[in-house]
């Protein structure tokens, strides 16, 4: 390790040369309280910007061990920590001048919800903490300005570590609050399974956001009530009593009329496997953190999905036990995406009607009466949806607006109401005895087959070189092939798409060979994840990504979208 002094120094030596001589900064230098690191240096003022890290001692930092003692808290101290040195380098980003990218100053943009990232680590032993950023090395030109860039290594990251990274000049009530708010959603959803409940929304949450296109929460929203019928109380331990809308297994129908919340509420469950922040307005609704949105997807590659327990008799007859195409329907997409869930290890699907494909769903009286099942390969969802949960524990949440048809299959009906939710099981059931249904039985469906088993790739074994690129939130391009993940909608931060990316490419490398199945790769996956940490999918060390932790169900998805690979 060098120290600061021999860091200005050769800043000094550097200046006014040519861009590239930057490079020689590259290494380990210990200031007072803490050690920078210059991990990756940029190639010119317009790159994308320098790769640095920081390390602060736990000695130094001094956070209580029991803010960091096990994951939850880890990850809520890692998740504000990454916030408040973002607001302090946004202080000072562009204060100093130059061409290009000079100057700029940033860590990891966090969102509403609080995700395990590469941006910030505390180690549980020592409490040492590490924090990355970028800055953009100032330059004229192309020529080495490196007085501004002594600005800010020396005037600049001293402020952000002490404002950001040491205890005792921190909020201690906001941290202590966050902690205990971690600790409480972690009881909600240990009590969830104990309570029978896949879901809990507490009263006084606010549901509706901002906008279509932000996630804050909308001012002045309502705010949630759960019908008393309901009404499900949690003694936590530190908020106390919390009462709120417990939604059990089984199958859950949402209706009621346009713009009636139906679809709000169910945004806010498919992103409840999600902890969220302080003010965010759901806090406290906690969905099974293995619950996965199911939609159609016309035009997804599917590879050898076994979708019988959907989808048989094919006129032309292909199979459907090991069903594969390159441009899926809406209802053999859908198919797919319930049998990969399953694979997945989900216990909750979510389901909105507008995003369905009706033949998947449904089949009316008189659609049978016409066309004779016999001449139907397709067994419609609703026929099927009961025996998911009976036989397979997998319940339901279903956003109806204009079929009745689930009325006679529903455990629990809701009515969304101007935002207000209201049980009308009772009512619904009692009409729907007013229009019998008249379907024929269906014949128990057979346990899809879970014995995919990738192949690997001569592309990756070979190429030490390979190209990813996040494509915002919408997929990730590996070499050039775009993973398309835009109706991966549980997908909360594009730095999960960075990571989904480099799972890939580890994948690849280290684990696929063409005897493991999908389920153990991703085992294995996470395995990697959960002993060494996040950043171990990096090949390059020294150059660690912003990665944001994806859950175990969006790395199936983005394996079972991946047209290249090999199955």
């Amino acid at each position: 390790m060098h120290t600061s002094t021999e860091l200005k120094d050769l800043l000094r030596r550097i200046d006014r040369r040519s861009y590239p001589a930057y490079k020689d900064t590259k290494g380990v230098y210990s200031f007072s309280g803490y050690s920078l690191s210059i991990d990756h240096v940029q190639g010119d003022p317009f790159a994308s910007p320098s790769k640095l890290s920081i390390r602060v001692s736990g000695k130094t930092a001094a956070f209580p061990p029991y803010m960091y003692e096990n994951k939850h808290r880890r990850i809520t101290l890692q998740d504000e920590l990454t916030r408040l040195f973002g607001i302090q380098t946004a202080r000072f980003s562009f204060r100093s001048k130059g061409s290009g990218k000079s100057g700029a100053l940033s860590v990891s943009r966090c969102g509403q919800e609080v995700l395990e990232r590469t941006a910030c680590t505390i180690c549980p032993e020592s409490g040492d903490i590490v924090i990355r950023f970028e800055a953009g090395f100032p330059a004229y030109g192309r020529t080495i300005n490196s007085g501004e860039l002594e600005k800010i290594l020396f005037e600049f990251l001293p402020v952000c570590v002490k404002n950001s990274l040491i205890y005792k000049n921190l909020d201690q009530t906001r941290l202590r609050d966050s902690i205990q708010l971690s600790d409480d959603r972690q009881y909600i959803r240990g009590m969830l399974p104990k309570l029978g409940l896949c879901a809990f929304v507490a009263n006084g949450s606010i549901l509706p956001r901002e906008s279509g296109v932000s996630p804050r929460p909308m001012k002045n929203g309502i705010r949630f009530k759960s019908p008393k019928e309901l009404e499900v109380t949690i003694d936590l331990p530190h908020k106390g009593s919390l009462t709120g809308m417990g939604i059990k297994k089984g199958i859950t129908l949402i209706v009621g009329g346009g713009y009636h919340g139906k679809s709000t509420l169910l945004k806010a469950l498919e992103m409840g496997v999600y902890d969220h922040i302080p003010g965010d307005g759901r806090e406290y609704v906690i969905t099974d953190t293995a619950a996965v949105k199911i939609r159609a997807e016309d035009g997804r590659s599917i590879k050898r999905t076994d979708i019988s327990m959907f989808i048989n008799d094919l006129p032309n007859g292909k199979d459907t036990v090991g069903f594969t195409t390159e441009d899926a329907s809406g209802s053999t997409s859908q198919a797919a995406n319930v049998i990969e869930s399953m694979e997945a290890g989900t216990s909750l699907l979510l389901i909105d009607e507008d995003t369905s494909a009706t033949n998947f769903m449904i089949r009316d009286e008189l659609m049978q009466r016409v066309i004779h099942r016999d001449m139907e390969p397709i067994t419609p969802f609703i026929d099927r949806i009961r025996e998911l949960y009976d036989r397979f524990g997998i319940s339901t949440i279903i956003v109806a607006g204009s079929s009745g048809s689930y009325f006679r299959t529903a455990d629990c009906i809701i009515q969304m109401d101007r935002y207000v939710p209201k049980d009308i099981t009772a009512y619904a059931k009692k009409e729907a005895e007013l229009f019998p249904a008249k379907t024929e039985p269906v014949s128990p469906a057979e346990l899809p087959l879970f014995d995919r088993c990738p192949r690997p790739s001569k592309e990756f074994k070979s190429n030490d070189r390979i190209k990813l690129k996040t494509l915002s939130r919408d997929g990730v391009m590996i070499n050039r092939e775009t993973i398309d993940l835009r109706y991966a909608e549980q997908i909360a931060d594009s730095e999960q798409v960075t990571a989904l990316g480099y799972c890939m490419k580890y994948a690849q490398k280290n684990i696929i060979n063409g005897k493991k199945d999908l389920r153990r790769v991703v085992d294995e996956l996470e395995s990697v994840i959960d002993e060494k940490s996040l950043s171990e999918l990096c090949e390059n060390r020294s150059s660690i990504a912003n990665m944001a932790r994806p859950r175990r169900q969006e790395i199936f998805a983005c394996f079972d979208r991946y047209r290249s690979l090999d199955i």
